[in-house]
């Protein structure tokens, strides 16, 4: 055997995976590779690229999963990705060798439009009909031979989610990977194929001679598509007139753009299914999912359950994953802990604990939020409801130029807005997924609730209507979380009109039978949406955490503070053994000389105990004014004395950047109470209640209160959230302009409620 026949036999060979959304794409790709595949977002655009391999008669075997489409029409850069990949143009990718197409066997018109197309690349391309089985169910008979005579490629069945016909479809890549591809049929007219070349011809004269055929017929087809305005095609400034033109010669010829492509596609694909395809039962034979849908789609019962399901799914991330999140805590507390008893006080330790391990916490502690929601989003895509939930929801997302697919991740973000951000992958279109991306930090999360209880346990009055049944502490806080809801639906119109502009693309979604969901996709998407946030967004969050704690921390001198840790802590290990020995003399129940003498010198030691604790907390206040965050504080005071706040609030502002409920440590911080408060602390109410301006008045009133309220309710005080669009978006700009757009929204929300509120209550 030569060394080239060796090296072409050994080389791995690289296919793409494509097809529309719910013929089984996923379950296809996880049955061949095993789920053994690496995830990432493709360079320069949020879509995600899942890769894995498997081995089969001795030859390596890549597959590329690309995102589901309904066609290679793209509408957005986006979507150019798929034609990218395909026509070796991925910046990290090699031209695959051959083109998997996924088809649902039960609706092969329709999913045919995409390999119509397909054919088009000069690519060998295989033919999965998945779902035999539902097409079995529906009467449908396919004669395989036949179809795959009429339409040129090799074609295998399959049943993806039963793992049935996986080897035949191993078998049938090597063969198509090695072969050569069939010529493209040429289904338009002529004079849409003779506009295709001159328009290649004008293209090199413009200096742009390395635009694919391909892409030349999609320039033509495809009215203000995303091909148009790819920067990497060199494309002329004046290919927008040109085209104009190209395309007004078209019409003249009666090959109007683009009503023609759909109209000979389907045409030719009608076609090839004629007498292949036939169906031994009514065309409108009614399946279990039909009549299931009679309820679950329904104006009324349809609309009933998804809220009765949307309550379960925001109680599950709002309520059950608190004992899972308390366990991190614990967890962190334990590490904690230990590494306080290992490291002496110093500054290294403050950094360990308060910096690296509450930075991982900071991280770990969404996850079991995450891993829910996108458990219930997985068992929801797999089942087949989520296309039902998107079209339940689709006329009232309508309304602010967003769709139904809109509607579960901003319901999500009510419990936190990072498995909310991460939700929007569900969103194919990129407009939507983006203007949902930038309102939905906006909902209301758990993390504000604890400033919401604070403020309005400490200073909206006590007062109730109808028996105590309505409440105005109730109400104001019904009004905060409803605030975000409310100012989301004009921000969302306003990006839709400015950053988003576009034609807003018809809701088209297939309504797939319903199915049992498969639990190795179940938990392979929860596996990858997991690793994906404590991978990459973990990490930036981290970072943010280590600045935060450094900002806080430096350049004041702690050394006074090290020295009363060491010492409390020197106390501490002589009050443990005291406390527990006193209490094994009081269980004996017998009155000695030497249970008065430890008591006695316990209740001194205690004292010692609550007078360093006083100076640790008096000093700890001190150093945190000193600190850069101290320092930015004041400098701020001038800007946000007209909400009603001094420097010590501007601190808890700044410092509950990477997680909104840290105002509430800061504030007992600032105040001399210690880090160790919650929002129902006593102490820090009657604290806060009694905080003067150097004047003497009052700093906390109910305006002071409802502005504090209404900035946290509306700004983007959360660096996870932030880091997570940085992710999501592949881009800085966007959760840069996240926070400038929310920071200025709740300035101007606080300074009119502090400013009006004032005038009103005097």
């Amino acid at each position: 055997m030569s060394e080239k026949t060796l090296q072409v036999e050994t080389r791995t060979l690289s296919v793409a995976l494509i097809g529309n959304p719910n013929t089984g794409k996923s379950t296809l790709f996880n049955g061949l590779t095993g789920g053994r595949a690496r995830t990432g977002n493709f360079p320069g655009v949020t879509v995600e690229k899942k890769i894995g391999s498997f081995q089969h008669a001795g030859q390596t075997v890549q597959v590329i999963d690309l995102p589901g489409t309904y066609s290679l029409s793209p509408r957005s850069a986006d979507e150019l990705v798929s034609v990218d990949v395909l026509l070796g143009r991925q910046p990290g990718l090699n031209r695959p060798d051959a083109i998997v197409c996924i088809v649902d066997a039960s609706n092969l018109e329709r999913n045919l439009y995409l390999f119509s197309q397909l054919r088009d690349l000069g690519l060998p391309v295989l033919l999965v009909l998945n779902m035999q089985d539902a097409a079995k169910r529906n009467g449908i008979q396919i004669d395989l031979p036949s179809l795959q005579s009429r339409l040129g490629v090799e074609a295998v069945s399959a049943i993806a989610h039963q793992q049935q016909g996986l080897n035949e479809v191993r078998d049938a890549i090597l063969r198509v990977a090695s072969s050569q591809a069939t010529p493209p049929t040429r289904l338009l007219p002529e004079a849409f194929y003779t506009e295709a070349d001159s328009l290649g011809n004008w293209l090199k004269e413009q200096g742009a001679s390395d635009v694919p055929q391909f892409l030349r017929e999609r320039l033509l087809l495809d009215v203000h598509g995303a091909a148009e305005h790819e920067s990497s095609l060199n494309l002329p400034g004046n290919i927008s007139d040109y085209l104009t033109q190209a395309r007004q010669r078209l019409a003249e010829s009666g090959c109007r753009i683009p009503v023609i492509e759909t109209k000979v596609r389907y045409n030719w694909i009608r076609r090839q299914l004629d007498g292949a395809v036939q169906r031994t039962t009514s065309d409108h034979v009614v399946t279990l999912s039909d009549r299931i849908d009679r309820i679950l789609t329904h104006k009324v019962y349809g609309v009933l359950f998804f809220i009765a399901l949307m309550f379960v799914i925001f109680q599950t991330i709002f309520t059950w994953a608190g004992p899972l999140m308390e366990l991190v805590e614990v967890g962190q507390g334990y590490v904690s802990d230990l590494a306080s008893s290992l490291i002496p006080p110093g500054t290294f330790r403050s950094l360990v604990v308060d910096g690296l391990i509450a930075g991982v916490g900071s991280v770990v502690i969404f996850l079991p939020q995450i891993m829910l929601l996108f458990l219930y989003i997985a068992i929801m895509e797999d089942c087949g409801y989520m296309a039902r939930a998107a079209f339940l929801m689709d006329k009232l997302m309508t309304k602010v130029g967003l769709s139904g697919k809109s509607f579960l991740p901003m319901m999500s973000s009510f419990a936190c807005a990072i498995p909310g951000v991460m939700a929007t992958r569900t969103i194919e279109n990129r407009r939507d997924r983006m203007v949902t991306m930038l309102v939905a930090p906006l909902m209301s999360c758990s993390a504000r609730l604890p400033v919401y209880v604070l403020m309005v346990g400490a200073f909206v009055p006590t007062v109730s209507w109808l028996g105590g049944a309505l409440s105005l502490q109730g109400l104001v806080l019904f009004l905060m979380y409803s605030l975000g809801t409310l100012v989301a639906i004009p921000v969302a119109w306003l990006l839709k009109k400015t950053f988003f502009k576009g034609e807003t693309p018809p809701f088209v979604m297939e309504l797939p039978e319903y199915k049992w969901p498969s639990l190795w996709i179940v938990l392979d998407r929860v596996k990858d949406r997991s690793k994906a946030f404590l991978v990459e967004a973990g990490t930036l969050i981290f970072c943010v955490t280590i600045l935060i704690w450094a900002a806080g921390y430096f350049p004041g001198d702690h050394t006074e503070q090290h020295r009363l840790e060491a010492q409390m802590e020197q106390l501490d290990e002589q009050i443990i053994p005291a406390e527990e020995k006193l209490a094994e003399l009081e269980e004996a129940g017998e009155t000695t000389g030497e249970q008065a003498s430890l008591a006695a010198q316990l209740e001194v030691w205690q004292a010692q105990r609550e007078e360093m604790d006083e100076q640790a907390n008096l000093l700890s206040g001190q150093l945190i004014q000193e600190s850069f965050l101290g320092r930015a504080g004041k400098g701020i005071e001038p800007f946000v004395k007209p909400l009603g706040w001094d420097w010590r609030i501007g601190i808890g502002a700044i410092a509950s950047f990477p997680a909104r409920e840290v105002i509430i440590a800061t504030m007992g911080t600032i105040f001399s109470l210690g880090g160790d408060v919650d929002e129902e602390s006593p102490g820090l109410i009657s604290t806060l209640q009694s905080a003067t301006w150097p004047d003497g008045a009052p700093l906390f009133t109910l305006p002071v209160a409802l502005s504090v309220m209404v900035f946290f309710a509306l700004c983007a005080q959360c660096g996870a959230t932030l880091m997570v669009i940085r992710r999501e978006s592949n881009s800085w700009r966007w959760p840069i302009f996240t926070f400038v757009y929310m920071t200025v929204l709740a300035y101007i929300g606080a300074l009119l409620v502090y400013q009006i509120g004032t005038a009103i209550l005097g």
